[in-house]
């Protein structure tokens, strides 16, 4: 490639053919920024719990997806938001002070401390998730029952095999 190469000439080159697979990339890139404007979160926040941050979100989403596999630690926490632990013990700290999380001794080893979600921040993950829903209903309210359960097969599908390829890139990059 030359100096006078231009961004386009750059897009071009790399875009695919298949305009199945240019129109998939380009709704991904949509709903990239649609999440990342974190609307139902903005919304839960508001109606439950004003004055906490998204990243409180992500802590309680952290504590919900790790109690199916036991009990939750700070360490879990930042493991899962994939962030430094003192990072994840600053904000479960803040969000213990605010009463959305508690901190309690392990039913498996005292000496090991655990966090858990109080009624507030059941309140929140709820509201997180009645938001979640309901715009989610509001979206498909004009859908075929055959489409919405075409579509939840293969958007499932589709995130399970984002997860894959994700993990499997980032395993050969750390190997």
């Amino acid at each position: 490639m030359t100096s006078t190469t231009t961004t386009r000439e750059i897009e071009a080159i790399s875009l695919p053919e298949d305009e199945n697979l240019l129109r998939i990339g380009q709704v991904m890139t949509r709903m990239r920024l649609m999440t990342g404007r974190r609307l139902i979160g903005r919304l839960a926040i508001q109606n439950v719990a004003p004055g906490l941050e998204l990243s409180h979100l992500d802590v309680i989403d952290a504590v919900r997806r790790a109690e199916g596999s036991g009990e939750v630690t700070v360490g879990t926490i930042a493991e899962i938001l994939r962030i430094d632990p003192s990072r994840a013990s600053r904000i479960v700290a803040e969000m213990v002070t605010r009463g959305v999380l508690r901190r309690k001794a392990s039913q498996a080893d005292a000496r090991r401390i655990v966090v858990v979600l109080t009624v507030l921040g059941q309140r929140l993950l709820a509201e997180i998730q009645a938001q979640k829903f309901a715009l989610i209903e509001e979206i498909l309210a004009d859908w075929s029952a055959e489409d919405i359960e075409a579509f939840s097969h293969l958007f499932d599908r589709f995130i399970g095999g984002y997860e894959h390829a994700f993990q499997t890139r980032l395993k050969e990059t750390t190997d």
